[in-house]
């Protein structure tokens, strides 16, 4: 298994373990600063100073950050630059766990509710989320599993960030239509044929995901 995986992607220069707390630490208030952020942008909205009321107005950034597909791809882009997969797993579930903590002792505490069921799903996310890193590091190696997995994980991505059917289609916000061309970036592969074709494939996979699976995480 251990050769499998090295052929698809090995772990790239060791940094010292300094480094690696540092970073990881790093992440963890990464995660606390954004959670924070979004729910005080969701709960203070109306009371928000006017340059970053006008901002919200325009691109109702508060509720882009309460779905999934940009910390989705906040945890792809901590993935696939760390210096190994199980390096991407710690520093995913630092990010998440500061994420998801903060805004819900937010939202507890400052707020004044705590919104049990939608909770549990960030919760249940958070404890699979080092398994998924570990997965999505490999995305960016080398041959076909790598390429599959990208397309795959552009699959998902697609499926977060825009709503469609027969006779419509839409991306769910100009930021959401942001993220997945910065998925598609992050993912690229080397020639520019290569790159076409992984998001031409994950686009069909999307749709056939949809068939099977109707449910976006919008």
């Amino acid at each position: 298994m251990n050769k499998f995986l090295n052929d698809i992607r090995s772990a790239e220069n060791p940094i010292s373990s300094n480094r690696k707390i540092i970073n990881t630490i790093a992440v963890l208030f990464l995660g606390i600063a954004l959670g924070t952020f979004s729910k005080f942008l969701d709960f203070r909205q109306v009371e928000l100073p006017s340059v970053l009321m006008a901002i919200d107005g325009a691109l109702d950034v508060h509720n882009f950050l309460g779905r999934f597909a940009i910390w989705v791809l906040i945890a792809l882009c901590i993935s696939i630059y760390s210096n190994s997969a199980i390096r991407a797993s710690v520093n995913v579930f630092a990010f998440f766990v500061g994420m998801v903590t903060s805004y819900y002792l937010y939202s507890n505490y400052v707020a004044g509710f705590f919104p049990r069921s939608y909770a549990m799903i960030w919760f249940g996310f958070t404890i699979i989320s080092p398994f998924l890193a570990f997965v999505c590091w490999y995305a960016k190696g080398k041959g076909k599993p790598a390429f599959m997995l990208s397309i795959l994980i552009l699959a998902v991505l697609f499926n977060m960030t825009f709503v469609y059917g027969w006779g419509y289609f839409e991306a769910l916000s100009v930021l959401e239509l942001a993220v997945f061309i910065i998925g598609l970036t992050v993912l690229r592969r080397d020639t520019l044929r290569s790159s076409v074709l992984m998001g031409t494939i994950s686009i069909v996979l999307a749709f056939l995901l949809d068939m099977v699976i109707p449910f976006h995480f919008g």
